[in-house]
């Protein structure tokens, strides 16, 4: 295996730099659900959409948001992960201050209101999933590296390749040299 960590929730799958499935392409994801029953969800964190979730949303103009692709499945839904529990009070924790999800009649009020910045929340058009077992076998496949310490601010940067770039790094020496080979092998 290209590493021996576990995925867990809030683990980030970082894809390996040949990855040929255009939804996965260089892609870090967050992990917000992984159970053997249930299967895993997570939220691609680098691939910007070019809409803003204002264009998305009837009557909400103040929502000056980016939107990114949260993954192939259900892109008719809006999900979001954020760091601003104290102001939302609600959102299922994922560790480092991070949480996914919560009330969002709330958010919006607050949205309208001025008192969430864009730093503090991320905004995805569906989601990525892998029913029980699926992820365990690609892991075995060598196509995902995991992450499980990494700086909270990599999950609501905005900044594409640069932040798959980022997390292989944060993967420390032994994985850093990945961070330089091209997209494609026949580019070398």
């Amino acid at each position: 295996m290209f590493n021996k960590n576990i995925p867990q929730i809030a683990s980030l799958l970082i894809s390996e730099p040949f990855m040929l499935d255009p939804n996965f392409q260089r892609a870090v994801i967050l992990l917000c659900e992984h159970n053997a029953e249930d299967g895993t969800i997570g939220y691609v964190l680098n691939q910007p959409a070019s809409v803003q979730l204002k264009d998305v949303m009837d009557g909400f103009p103040e929502a000056d948001f980016p939107l990114f692709f949260g993954g192939p499945v259900a892109q008719e839904s809006i999900h979001f992960i954020h760091k601003c529990y104290d102001k939302l009070h609600s959102g299922i924790g994922l560790g480092n201050g991070i949480y996914w999800g919560g009330n969002f009649e709330s958010l919006q009020i607050l949205i309208r209101n001025g008192d969430i910045q864009q730093d503090e929340i991320k905004f995805f058009i569906g989601y990525s999933g892998w029913s029980p077992g699926q992820l365990d076998d690609e892991l075995k496949e060598n196509a995902w590296v995991i992450s499980n310490h990494y700086h909270p601010d990599i999950t609501l940067g905005n900044d594409g390749e640069n932040l798959w770039k980022e997390a292989i790094v944060s993967l420390g020496p032994k994985y850093a040299h990945v961070a330089n080979f091209p997209q494609n092998p026949m580019w070398n």
